[in-house]
């Protein structure tokens, strides 16, 4: 699994000319990727570092200040163009499995007293930022 962290002071995602969610605070915007053999672990551990990895301002983290998380589905992340000019996806998931773990990543991040505002999966999505810093933070699962 990864994901790009960007700090942000607001952001939001457009499906269709409707506002489908926004943060109108600092917070993180989130963009996952699912590949083949993730699961329950990786979903867990992403969870964990998404709500507690200390870079907002003053070394805090989303679990410090109560703010809340952009989280936007990017099968992107798992795209590899090292070779040619056109890039494969063949490392991202399919629906069916990334789906599932992308709503299990938002469910875990709200059990964990996070805020969600989400994306539509699948949707064709316009996403708009503010980068506070600018500060963004590629992870991946171990």
């Amino acid at each position: 699994m990864r994901a790009v962290l960007q700090r942000v002071t607001s952001a939001s995602v457009v499906v269709d000319g409707e506002v489908v969610g926004a943060l109108d605070s600092p917070g993180l915007l989130v963009y996952l990727g699912v590949t083949h053999d993730d699961g329950e672990a990786e979903v867990a551990w992403m969870v964990r570092k998404i709500r507690d990895l200390r870079i907002l301002p003053n070394e805090a983290s989303l679990a410090d200040t109560g703010g809340g998380a952009l989280v936007v589905s990017q099968f992107t992340l798992y795209g590899d163009a090292r070779k040619g000019r056109r890039p494969t996806w063949v490392a991202a998931a399919p629906r069916a499995i990334s789906e599932p773990l992308y709503e299990a990543v938002c469910e875990g991040l709200l059990a964990a007293g996070t805020p969600v505002q989400r994306g539509v999966f699948g949707a064709d999505m316009a996403v708009t930022s503010v980068n506070d810093g600018p500060f963004t933070v590629l992870l991946e699962t171990p």
